[in-house]
């Protein structure tokens, strides 16, 4: 790895610092679509009862590097059932501020490494609801 040159720090000051796949990191609250498990729609998570699918995933998981990420743009009363799931099973959460880009994701079940599941969503009426919009 070659140190950085003058150029390099006067451009991080302008621009700030480089980020590998901002747009990706963009859309799936802060981390990178190969390290999610689980994801739910904006609509999803505002939906009255708690997707079980939710559940048994932190329960199967609960100690295996487990984080879960809220969209910040989600009135706190809808995102707190989550949150006391997230703590049920000992799961640290994190509410996404993000006012760059505008994702449809509500929750996400994340790890710190990749798992590359082929399928992240649960593809239920209100899931093909927002997809249509």
């Amino acid at each position: 790895m070659t140190p950085k040159s003058v150029d390099d720090y006067i451009q991080e000051g302008i621009y700030g610092a480089k980020e590998i796949h901002r747009e990706e990191r963009g859309v799936f609250l802060s981390t990178f679509r190969e390290r999610v498990e689980l994801a739910l729609t904006i609509g999803q998570v505002i939906a009255p009862n708690i997707y079980p699918q939710v559940e048994n995933v932190l329960k199967v998981q609960a100690q295996a590097g487990l984080e879960m990420l809220l969209n910040g743009t989600i009135a706190y009363p809808h995102l707190s059932k989550y949150i006391k799931l997230a703590d049920q099973y000992k799961t640290p959460f994190t509410i996404v501020q993000n006012e760059e880009k505008e994702t449809s994701i509500g929750l996400l079940l994340a790890h710190k490494t990749a798992v590359d599941r082929d399928e992240i969503f649960i593809r239920d009426e209100m899931f093909q609801r927002e997809m249509e919009h």
